[in-house]
């Protein structure tokens, strides 16, 4: 099973309500994935082990060695389709 990361400020409301969204996008499509929430100050140790990071909120990026999608487009609503895209894109590489 594929491992994301949603990353946020906090790691709570808006990294919570965009996995949400992601894990029943990603599941109408045929895919399974385990999603984890983290926030940007834990996201070094989160990271291990996963094959994508979604991230919600612009950050100082470090070179995690995964891909990173920008999350944005899955919190407001538009874009959120091409993303969902990129995401299973990144997904059906690894």
């Amino acid at each position: 099973m594929k491992r994301v990361v949603i990353a946020c400020g906090s790691g709570v409301a808006t990294s919570t309500m965009v996995a949400e969204l992601l894990k029943n996008a990603l599941a109408k499509r045929g895919i399974q994935v385990e999603v984890k929430i983290a926030d940007f100050k834990s996201l070094s140790s989160q990271v291990i082990g996963a094959d994508l990071l979604v991230s919600i909120a612009p950050y100082e990026k470090a070179e995690y060695g995964i891909p990173v999608v920008n999350g944005i487009p899955l919190l407001i609503g538009i874009g959120s389709d091409t993303t969902v895209d990129e995401v299973v894109a990144i997904l059906n590489r690894k």
